[in-house]
């Protein structure tokens, strides 16, 4: 029987359309398969779920389908018979897996790719590397090395010292893991996360995420139900806007101090640090 591995996304309580599932379980589906109306759904590309359930609110897991399969024409969404939750994956996973599935899938064009999926990867001391059209991918290794995904659904990763990822466009994502790594996504849906001593992760519009782990890292999201998450001593900001995009409020808060939690997710509502749920 065929095996497909994909991401699923749910509702802050790992419901999906009403339906409670659960790490480790195994769903299977009676009837009709067909994507975007029945069966259970889930995406083989992983920024592809950021289209139906934005990182700011949203829990994500990766998949295992099976059985009767059907595949949606506009993205890599697949509906299934049988599904069965694998593991919860955090934003930096769900950036590293889209950045595997692109190199997995297209021929690397150096340190430059242009077009639809193209992968561009720079390895060294300053490296950097650039991937411009639909979900690029791009990722720098090594010292200070540099790596920028524009258009729809890209995915930037750069590792080593003082690595700076960026995504720019819908559902972008940017992953910065090291010394003083920098990420940060623009757009609609964006996610960044930087891991390692002094990270920042800056995430910019509707609905961004932003995570930063590691020794004085700060995380910033900054748009409409923006969500920031850190480890102790971890600094975290946020920008509260209304439905004109107005700045409502602003906040900023220190991990560990004054209630605040290490690595739970918050908003701001009505100026006020509120756990996402």
């Amino acid at each position: 029987m065929k095996t497909i591995t994909s991401y699923k996304g749910f509702d802050a309580d790992m419901k999906c359309r009403g339906f409670q599932f659960k790490v480790g379980e195994t769903y299977t589906h009676k009837g009709d398969v067909k994507a975007c109306e029945s069966g259970f759904h889930a995406c083989e590309y992983p920024l592809d779920v950021f289209r139906y359930y934005a990182p700011a609110t949203s829990q994500f897991a990766e998949v295992e389908q099976s059985g009767d399969i059907a595949k949606h024409t506009d993205d890599s969404k697949v509906a299934s018979s049988v599904l069965t939750i694998k593991a919860k994956i955090d934003l930096a996973g769900m950036i590293k897996a889209a950045i595997d599935y692109t190199f997995s899938r297209s021929k690397p064009e150096g340190e430059t790719a242009t077009g639809e999926r193209g992968a561009a990867s720079a390895t060294g001391c300053r490296g950097a590397a650039s991937a411009t059209g639909m979900s690029g991918a791009a990722s720098a290794t090594g010292e200070r090395g540099a790596a920028s995904a524009t258009g729809w659904s890209g995915a930037a990763s750069a590792t080593g010292c003082r690595g700076a990822a960026s995504a720019t466009g819908w559902s972008g994502a940017a992953s910065a893991t090291g010394v003083r790594g920098a990420a940060s996504a623009t757009g609609d849906r964006g996610a960044a996360s930087a891991t390692g001593e002094r990270g920042a992760a800056s995430a910019t519009g509707d609905r961004g995420a932003a995570s930063a782990t590691g020794d004085r890292g700060a995380a910033s999201a900054t748009g409409y139900a923006g969500r920031v998450m850190g480890t102790k001593g971890n600094a975290l900001f946020l920008v509260e806007r209304d439905e004109n995009w107005n700045i409502i409020a602003v906040g900023a808060a220190i991990v560990g101090k004054k209630g605040i939690k290490p690595n739970v997710w918050y908003t701001l509502k009505a100026g006020k640090f509120v756990e996402v749920k």
